[in-house]
């Protein structure tokens, strides 16, 4: 092959998988980022060159923990990409649950009158914490899908105290079978092959397999483990390496069909169902 024949081809895009491939866990920008349009932009076109047909994304405030008001606009925000890019872009609503009623109703509103597709919870409280808890009733009445920030790692509790590990989302699953709850980017929060086994006996808990950090394994462990039923194709940001995992794990082409979207629309599927 000629190097430029090689070269052209990289810049091609990916060649189309045979089924919908759902990214389940992405971010579009917060306003206060001057350059906020041309970077959501460029998050389409890595899509587009990827294959990705649908984004399910939140837009996280930058102030920690999150504020009403910043949630609040968060989600105004992403209101306003999901008419942008409509039919690529899906929703989820963020909030804060330790503002109880205001979050509730915040919830209901995105979802109800806005079209969001589910609720992102950052780090503000862990999975088992009690004030998490109406939430997800909240979620479960409405049939949408909550997807949880996650890690189990040894240098993250200064500055995320009350981040979540697999183990709490466990917890959370067994007082709530029903819910449906996901553990976000498996390859971005440490020691994942701990995170995919606290799992084994949590059925309800998908896991999806984003993040920046290119271990070898990751989701054939994961199938192994959960089973690819419970595995849901993401990015989070790291588009190529996310991609690249999955297109190149050692498994079959059913499995890969099942995690790329097949399983994230059969969440999403639930809400229209009813």
């Amino acid at each position: 092959m000629q190097r430029r024949t090689f070269l052209g081809g990289l810049a091609a895009p990916w060649p189309a998988f045979d089924g919908p491939v759902i990214d389940a866990h992405n971010h579009l920008n917060h306003r206060a980022r001057t350059s906020w349009k041309e970077d959501d932009r460029k998050l389409i076109d890595a899509a587009d060159k990827l294959g990705i047909g649908k984004l399910c994304c939140s837009i996280l405030p930058p102030e920690r923990p999150l504020s009403l008001e910043g949630f609040r606009q968060s989600n105004v925000y992403m209101f306003e990409a999901m008419q942008r890019f409509p039919d690529r872009v899906l929703g989820y609503c963020v909030v804060n649950p330790g503002y109880g009623r205001e979050a509730l109703d915040e919830i209901r509103r995105c979802v109800e009158e806005r079209g969001f597709i589910g609720v992102k919870l950052y780090n503000d409280y862990r999975a088992d914490e009690p004030l998490v808890r109406p939430v997800v009733e909240l979620a479960i009445e409405l049939k949408i899908p909550v997807l949880h920030h996650a890690g189990h790692t040894s240098w993250l509790p200064a500055p995320q105290p009350r981040i979540s590990d697999a183990s709490h989302l466990a917890a959370l699953a067994a007082r709530y079978p029903e819910a449906m709850l996901i553990c976000a980017h498996i390859c971005g929060g440490g020691d994942w092959e701990w995170s995919i086994k606290a799992l084994r006996n949590s059925p309800s808990v998908y896991l999806d397999t984003s993040g920046s950090v290119p271990d070898e394994g990751v989701v054939e462990a994961a199938a192994r483990i959960l089973g690819a039923s419970r595995l849901l194709f993401a990015c989070d940001l790291s588009m190529t390496v996310s991609m690249g995992r999955l297109r190149g794990a050692a498994l079959p082409e059913s499995d890969k069909r099942l995690i790329y979207g097949a399983n994230m629309q059969r969440l999403l599927d639930r809400r229209k169902r009813a």
